[in-house]
């Protein structure tokens, strides 16, 4: 992938271009671009283009998605304008906004989620996996804008260690109130990870792009 990027960002399915919706794909922390794009495989949607950023050392910030907002300072930013890099990037080859899948998990969904609602438009879909908006409990969110009717997922366990349920119901609302068409799953002692049926959901969610194409 060519541009002013200032990380590596690795790809896979159909070249970038016009004819194809895009999967931006956000690793988890300690995880890699590619392990994002093993994904790709099992999503099993050859045509569709699917890049994957790579966090400096492997974290998008440095503590909790719960901690206050200036403990993550100034990594978070960082790796919001990284999304935002790549973002800009596909639409520079004539891709609308509303072809565009932007996906999470745990730390990337994270990453993901907030980065819609600091960012809202009509997007293709957002998806996060084990995940929720950013900051800490009783936060102000004065996101602006409107996501516009698009389709955002979130799955979450009921028991994930590091995503605690109330967190997740909060950003499912607060992804509505900007406009969002959510569908929020709760997997009774699931743990953290990805699961059969997140996936169903997102082959779903990018049949529905391949079709608008």
């Amino acid at each position: 992938m060519t541009g002013a990027l200032s990380v590596e960002v690795a790809q896979a399915g159909s070249p970038l271009g016009r004819e194809h919706p895009v999967a931006i794909l956000l690793h988890g922390r300690g995880g890699t671009a590619q392990d994002m794009l093993s994904l790709a495989e099992a999503f099993g949607q050859p045509n569709v283009t699917y890049l994957a950023p790579q966090a400096p050392g492997r974290t998008w910030y440095p503590y909790s998605f719960l901690a206050p907002y200036e403990q993550n300072e100034p990594a978070l930013s960082h790796a919001l304008e990284i999304v935002a890099q790549v973002v800009s990037r596909v639409m520079r080859e004539d891709i609308p906004a509303n072809s565009i899948l932007l996906l999470g998990f745990s730390q990337g969904g994270c990453l993901a989620l907030e980065f819609a609602a600091r960012n809202a438009k009509r997007y293709g879909a957002v998806v996060g996996l084990s995940a929720g908006l950013i900051g800490p409990k009783g936060a102000e969110r004065n996101y602006d804008g409107s996501l516009a009717s698009t389709p955002v997922f979130i799955g979450c366990s009921d028991v994930d260690h590091h995503i605690p349920l109330w967190r997740v119901r909060e950003s499912t609302e607060e992804m509505r109130r900007l406009g969002a068409d959510v569908i929020e799953r709760i997997y009774p002692r699931l743990g953290h990870t990805i699961n059969d049926d997140e996936i169903m959901q997102v082959k779903k969610m990018l049949t529905e792009l391949e079709g608008l194409k």
